[in-house]
């Protein structure tokens, strides 16, 4: 299918603007992310309607804490990736096109499908995630348009790298993301990620901006991202964009490229959880390690509001989106 978001350039060249690499692509060739080619002079995408992966999940394991809690989300997948982050959990999809001599695997599973599917399973709305959905972008939006029409929110879980082009005409049909702020230098970026920082930075806050409900995660690397200088960077870069946005502070495994290096220790990630309330976000959460850091609590007077052990939601007590022993409004989309 002939992608959007590209210019044609000279000598039959293209220049892709999806994302902000802004890859320009000479005939017969492809884009970082492996799965956008130059033919003839066109941008094709290669994946659209090619799912990789598809599943039912918690929203919870998006991470999404205060979007519709308690749903399900159908989520879905195709192979490729625009960052080469060396601690990739899902390495073996995302850096298929470029590990695997451009291979590009998958089950066709059309837009139409996957909202019948979403809808036959009662999903609440659609995660566009494993992957980066950036990269799918076609195929995601047309799955988004048919969601909407069904009343199924659509989701993305992404590393940020989008151009301001593509979110703002993307924006109308993403209901909520989870953004990746990995680090926060463009050292690390460079390194880890094979990126910049900055792109990141700037599509997080028109995410806010566009009126999209975020909410940001930082994987804690030992030795990578962990010192105190990086995440109050963090912390305080969330906190300007807007207290409401959830924080989560995920613990580190071994993992592709990283396996030598240990998991977070634990005092690391309360560490960072500590400089978030320092800094003065409202909503801090723990992530990968079970039973500690997953509730809600009302940032005014600390009532217990949501309850969880790993993805089940036990206590709910949010109503109408307020606390209902203080009144405080409770940021987010609630059901």
């Amino acid at each position: 299918m002939e992608a959007r978001f590209y210019t044609p350039e000279e000598e039959g060249k293209v220049k892709c603007y999806l994302c902000s690499h802004r890859c320009i692509i000479s005939p017969g060739k492809r884009g970082i992310c492996g799965v956008r080619e130059n033919k003839k002079g066109k941008l094709y995408t290669l994946v659209y309607g090619r799912a990789i992966s598809y599943n039912i999940d918690p929203i919870e394991k998006k991470p999404l804490y205060h979007f519709l809690p308690g749903t399900r989300s159908y989520s879905i997948a195709t192979v490729g990736c625009n960052f080469r982050c060396l601690h990739c959990q899902n390495w073996e999809i995302s850096q298929m096109p470029r590990e695997r001599d451009g291979e590009i695997a998958g089950l066709d599973l059309p837009p139409e499908e996957v909202v019948r599917q979403a809808a036959q399973y009662d999903c609440a709305s659609i995660s566009y995630t494993y992957t980066e959905p950036t990269i799918f972008a076609e195929y995601a939006v047309d799955c988004a348009k048919l969601a909407q029409k069904k009343g199924i929110k659509n989701v993305f879980v992404t590393n940020g790298y989008i151009t301001p082009e593509a979110l703002k005409e993307i924006a109308p049909y993403i209901d909520a993301a989870n953004i990746d702020l990995k680090g926060f230098t463009e050292e690390f970026y460079r390194e880890v990620c094979s990126a910049n920082l900055k792109p990141v930075l700037e599509s997080i806050k028109l995410y806010k901006k566009l009126g999209i409900w975020i909410e940001i995660t930082t994987l804690i690397i030992p030795g990578y991202n962990d010192d105190e200088e990086q995440l109050r960077g963090i912390a305080r870069f969330i906190k300007s964009v807007g207290e409401d946005v959830p924080w989560h502070v995920t613990r580190f495994h071994p993992e592709y490229k990283l396996m030598s290096v240990p998991s977070t220790p634990l005092d690391t990630i309360r560490k960072a959880r500590d400089i978030g309330k320092e800094e003065g976000l409202l909503y801090i959460y723990i992530g990968n390690v079970l039973g500690e850091g997953e509730n809600t609590h009302c940032y005014n007077c600390g009532e217990l509001l949501i309850e969880r052990h790993g993805f089940d939601i036990l206590k709910y007590r949010i109503e109408k989106g307020k606390c209902p022993k203080c009144g405080v409004k409770i940021h987010g989309v609630w059901g």
